[in-house]
């Protein structure tokens, strides 16, 4: 069950014994709960004294759990003469204490889990004999006492994460036993001791080595639940099938290839896992299965779903993912109580017609099937998006666009504005009888970058089929806003100039780009193109292009092994059950669960699995031969026609969609900024679509990259940005990072500037000489500004965007959407309440050149590293091994800026606070191989009240977890480093597993 491995059932079995404990508190049952005093149970091997108060006789729940207890004080039994449950779980036990023994005659609770128990005591399990739950997980028992089967009340019972090779044979003799839990253990069959045991409703076995069931396990008649889940099973007996009152099986983790003809006859069923089995074909024994609510056939071998799951009409979750299906059945969309529908990881292009009737699935997970119709965009929005998709498709004829984005990247000077020119102008001739030769031309002078760029190409006029050019600047200040440009179904052509090209320098020229699109766009197509080959050697271009191939390779498997060594050390960690993980902080993944765990293991195999499609060979390029030239773009049409590779570019779309996005781009709207949402829908009734239809259009629009539309923003969401080429030329200005240019545009700005536009302005144009030279001095102050430490006010940066923009409200509009982008924030503006006529100030922080913040020490006695505190400190900390996303941490400053106040910015650090709470923010570049980058997050407080510091940075961490959501190809680990080595300065604290990608 993807994501699911524990079931819903176990939880529901937790929360009913949380349940049950809660009935016995609400009741007249007298409770105690006591705290060991002494030493710290885990920071000292003394075990701590327990003090029991006077008066105790009438006690009846008596919670000793989390002392560190190794023993209990004499006495205890005849001094609880009316005790009925005891808790004793997490402690240091290595043996029931004999204290246990003198409250056999009352006792019918007993909760030793959590332990280091080897043994139990048959003189101590002899006494128990009014018991009815008993908790002995998590311990370290090889063996049971005979003399548990004497337990003659017992109803429950729980030996799961322990080490039992078998089960006493007296176990038979537990009549009464409801529930028993003997998962994570050494058995190599299945216990036929159990068979005896007529009462048996729950019964979980799983992650034992069973290989195979009995026949007999058909006498098994009363059991309701069962967890079969990896316990390398192959087949099931046809006796299973007489298992009539089953309710929910678990099967997942198997080696299941097929089911019994009879196991239709299990018509109670309600809840069926069969996750990470051989399923090839889906089982047909699961048709008649009419009562089914939650079918669960993730990561098998599934190429098709038969048309009769219609019959399973009291479905409510199915899930499908990671299998290889190709199509769904019509009927499908007759299953109308589906609540959740999971099939992600499959090769699904089309969805049936009336997909919208499934209008109560909530948790929809379609990424990573080759989508067409509906189109990518539009299953990514979730149901309501794709009925509103195919009730205009039913409106409106279809159209196909066959459209495609293609990406250029490299390192500055790698020649992507040159090659982008001579792909897009169409300047080879003829040819196509054969005879003549192409013409060549004179070289022209080379373009000038001028930040990023978009050229619409018709590659192929007879069929329509057309590249939307993107030119990614390659200098280093446009990295926080290129990753915006990254998105699926593009293709990326890696440019790397030849005749400068050096091996050494194929970590910044090739490998950072792998890694960057890799992480941003999972399985993403990327093509190496080498520019300026004319100016090399015919040896030297092979050579080069021979290095930068075997240096990928070497990249790749590199990573990959890496991610396989992960994999196994999370695999190992698994093997262990969860009491030995968690008996040293010094062990692999301390603490952490295996359901977190096994959520590990799958990102690394998505990850695995996921690599990017790199094309070989390396194609060399010289702008000088034409012929050259249209080898590469042949190369790029043939790429781009591939189905398997490029599925989205023969997306269907209703004809209305398609002739809202051209009017959009007609005059006189093209020439405009931004529309308002009136603007808009008087397009879309010239496109036939009713105010109602428009909201699914632009939110495909958006999606798609074809224009910018913020439906979930208050102060965005009544305009859509839709001139794409306007904006980019506007963050260009931004992130030229040219004195001079930005000094040139600002004195271009104030001139005939007058006093009745927009706001006032303290830069006014004079006419005299000496106040011209006063003016430029003023704007020069302010790029200087800009360019240390970030910070321009509101009519300076209208000075800077002229003529892009003219009107107030074209200013505000965007710098609400440059805030929205995470590239900028309002230093001054007060939440929720306008300025009252005062500037503006905004904070770029990509600008901010100070290394750490202009501020006072962090607290009394700290440094501005951050590494000693007089308080107990609290610090997260990202670590990114393989790769920190560009502008990432500049981002992150703006996104949390309404979480704080008094905030001071440096490059690499942030000093704010959360109310009164002081905050750190903290960005370490990598320092080789072996020293990661990290971000971490850190707050403090005294120790009774270090709640306010957990209070304090939970925000900011949801905050990053947002952002690096839109990096699903990236590993990253999250810690709790130790406040102690904090406090000691430690150069390397120890680091406490929390959450990892």
């Amino acid at each position: 069950m993807a994501g699911k491995d524990s079931g819903n059932l176990k939880t529901v079995r937790l929360w009913r014994d949380a349940a049950l404990r809660a009935r016995k508190l609400r009741s007249n049952l007298r409770q105690l709960t006591l705290s060991a005093a002494g030493a710290d149970p885990i920071d000292s091997p003394d075990a701590p004294q327990l003090v029991l108060p006077a008066n105790i006789g009438d006690i009846e729940v008596l919670n000793l759990g989390n002392n560190g207890l190794e023993e209990v004080p004499d006495g205890l039994g005849s001094a609880l003469g009316s005790l009925r449950v005891l808790v004793l779980r997490r402690n240091r036990f290595a043996r029931l204490p004999p204290a246990v023994a003198e409250l056999g005659h009352h006792l019918t609770e007993l909760d030793v889990s959590h332990n280091r128990l080897t043994a139990l005591g048959a003189e101590v399990v002899s006494a128990l004999r009014e018991l009815r739950k008993l908790n002995l997980s998590h311990n370290q028992l090889p063996a049971l006492p005979a003399q548990l089967g004497a337990l003659a009340h017992l109803e429950e019972l729980d030996v799961s994460f322990n080490r039992l090779a078998h089960l006493p044979d007296s176990l038979s003799c537990l009549y009464r036993l409801r529930t028993l839990d003997v998962d994570h253990n050494q058995l190599t069959a299945f216990p036929r001791q159990l068979l005896q045991l007529a009462a048996l409703e729950e019964l979980d076995v799983s992650s034992n080595r069973l290989r195979g069931l009995p026949e007999d396990i058909s006498a098994l008649r009363a059991l309701k639940i069962l967890w079969l889940s990896g316990a390398e099973l192959g087949t099931l007996p046809s006796g299973f099938c007489e298992l009539a009152s089953l309710e929910s099986l678990m099967l997942d983790n198997n080696g299941l290839q097929a089911l019994p003809a009879q196991f239709s006859r299990l018509q109670r069923l309600k809840m069926l896992n069969l996750s990470s089995n051989l399923f090839e074909e889906f089982p047909a024994a699961l048709l008649p299965l009419a009562g089914l609510e939650e079918l669960y056939l993730s990561r098998n071998q599934l190429t098709s779903v038969p048309s009769l799951i219609s019959g399973l009409s009291r479905l409510l979750t199915l899930w499908l993912d990671n299998n290889r299906i190709r199509y769904l059945p019509d009927s499908i969309v007759e299953l109308t109580g589906l609540e959740e529908l999971v099939l992600q990881g499959n090769q699904i292009a089309v969805l049936p017609d009336n997909f919208g009737q499934l209008s109560r699935v909530g948790l929809w997970k379609i990424k990573d099937n080759p989508l067409i119709q509906p189109p990518y965009e539009v299953c990514m929005k979730g149901i309501p998006y794709i009925a509103a998709y195919q009730k205009e498709l039913a409106h409106s004829q279809p159209a196909v666009q066959p459209r495609l984005k293609l990406l250029l990247m490299g390192h500055k000077a790698a020649g992507k504005t040159l090659l982008r020119h001579c792909l897009t102008e169409e300047r080879v001739e003829g040819n196509q009888g054969g005879g003549d030769k192409e013409k060549s031309y004179p070289p022209s002078p080379p373009p000038v970058s001028k930040g990023i760029e978009v050229t619409s190409w018709t590659a192929d006029a007879s069929r329509g089929l057309r590249f939307i050019v993107y030119d990614l600047a390659g200098d280093e200040s446009y990295e926080v806003i290129q990753p915006f440009f990254l998105s699926p179904g593009a293709l990326y052509v890696l440019v790397v100039n030849l005749a400068t090209y050096e091996p050494p320098g194929f970590p910044t020229t090739v490998g950072s780009f792998l890694h960057r699109v890799g992480a941003r766009v999972p399985h993403a197509v990327v093509c190496i193109v080498g520019t300026h080959a004319d100016l090399c050697g015919e040896r030297e271009l092979e050579e080069k292009c021979l290095d930068i191939h075997r240096q990928i390779a070497l990249q790749e498997k590199h990573d990959a092994e890496g991610l396989s060594r992960l994999a196994q050390v999370v695999d190992e960690a698994l093997a262990r059950d969860f009491e030995l993980r968690s008996a040293s902080p010094h062990a692999a993944y301390y603490g952490v669960s295996d359901k977190n765990l096994r959520r590990r293991k799958a990102h690394f195999q998505y990850l695995l699995n996921h690599r990017l499609q790199i094309l070989s060979p390396v194609l060399p390029v010289s702008c000088r031969d034409p012929r050259q030239l249209q080898r590469l773009r042949d190369k790029l049409l043939s790429v781009a026609e591939h189905r398997e590779i490029f599925p989205n570019l023969h997306r269907v779309l209703p004809r209305s969609w398609q002739v809202l996005e051209e009017l959009h781009f007609q005059p006189p709207q093209a020439q405009r900024l931004w529309l308002s949402w009136w603007d808009s829908a008087r397009l879309g009734l010239q496109a036939g679509l009713t105010e109602d239809r428009l909201q699914s259009a632009l939110s495909y629009l958006h999606e798609s990259g074809k224009l910018l539309y913020f439906e979930d923003s208050p102060a965005l969401k009544e305009h859509v940005f839709h001139n794409l080429t306007r904006l980019i030329d506007i963050l260009n200005v931004f992130f030229q990072r040219d004195p001079s240019l930005l000094l040139h545009k600002l004195l271009l700005g104030t001139s005939g500037e007058g006093e009745g536009e927009g706001e006032s302005s303290p830069v006014v144009a004079l006419p005299n000489p000496s106040q011209d030279v006063l003016r430029a001095t003023q704007l020069h102050h302010y790029v200087e500004g800009f360019l240390l430490h970030g910070l321009l006010p509101a009519h300076v940066i209208r000075l800077l965007l002229k003529p892009h923009v003219q009107a107030q409200q074209d200013l505000q509009l965007l710098l609400e959407l440059l805030e929205k982008m995470g590239l900028c924030y309002c230093l001054n503006k007060p939440k929720g309440k306008p300025l009252n006529g005062s500037t503006a100030w905004y904070k770029f922080p990509c600008y901010v050149q100070n290394e750490v913040p202009h501020a006072e020490a962090w607290i009394n006695g700290t440094n501005l590293a951050g590494q000693s505190f007089v308080a107990e400190q609290l610090q997260i900390e990202y670590s990114f091994p393989f790769t920190f996303p560009p502008g990432l941490f500049a981002r992150y400053s703006v996104q949390i800026n309404s979480h704080v106040v008094h905030r001071s910015d440096g490059k690499l650090q942030i000093f704010a606070y959360r109310g009164k709470v002081p905050v750190v923010v903290s960005y370490r570049p990598a320092k080789g191989v072996l020293h990661p980058d990290t971000l971490s997050i850190a707050s403090h407080a005294s120790l009774p009240n270090i709640w306010t510091a957990w209070q304090a940075i939970t925000p900011l961490v949801e905050e990053l977890n947002v952002l690096l959501q839109e990096w699903p190809g990236l590993h990253y680990t999250v810690h709790i480093l130790c406040s102690k080595c904090l406090k000691r300065g430690s150069p390397n604290p120890h680091a406490f597993p929390g959450a990892e990608k």
